[in-house]
């Protein structure tokens, strides 16, 4: 069997442009939790641009979604990055910078080792697992599959 790799992509829908003052606190800690994922066991790669957040990468029609993907070794590591970092103090935040999204927010799927997904990919597998549910194709960490 192929070995494979986790990717995810998540979205968000800020309350304000990212230059409002609300998001302000929010925006201080991007570098600091960016750099925390970077050196987490199991860290492949994340989108970024030349600055080194995603935050300016606008791939749908809504100028205030915000969009973050990346690749880890296992499912494991990345929930232990979201849930059991200071990753976690963001997630428990969230409300005093995000909307709540009217579909699921995440999706996860597996690809082989050394492919970095697309945003193209990533749309369409949150698009999957939006229309379709949770599948091989795209699940949630409630519903995982894993490869094979």
């Amino acid at each position: 069997m192929e070995a494979m790799h986790l990717a995810q992509i998540n979205v968000a829908r800020m309350i304000a442009p990212i230059t409002d003052p609300v998001m302000a606190s929010f925006v201080a800690r991007l570098a600091e939790i960016n750099a925390l994922a970077d050196r987490s066991p199991g860290f492949i790669w994340r989108l970024q641009t030349p600055e080194g957040n995603a935050t300016y990468i606008r791939p749908y029609r809504d100028d205030r979604i915000l969009v973050n993907m990346s690749v880890w070794e296992s499912i494991e590591q990345l929930k232990d990055y979201t849930y059991r970092t200071a990753h976690a103090e963001m997630l428990r935040d969230r409300k005093a910078w995000f909307e709540r999204f009217s579909g699921p927010q995440t999706a996860m799927w597996w690809v082989p080792v050394g492919h970095i997904p697309d945003l193209e990919e990533a749309k369409e597998r949150l698009a999957s697992l939006t229309e379709r549910g949770p599948t091989p194709y795209a699940f949630t960490f409630s519903n995982v599959f894993h490869p094979g």
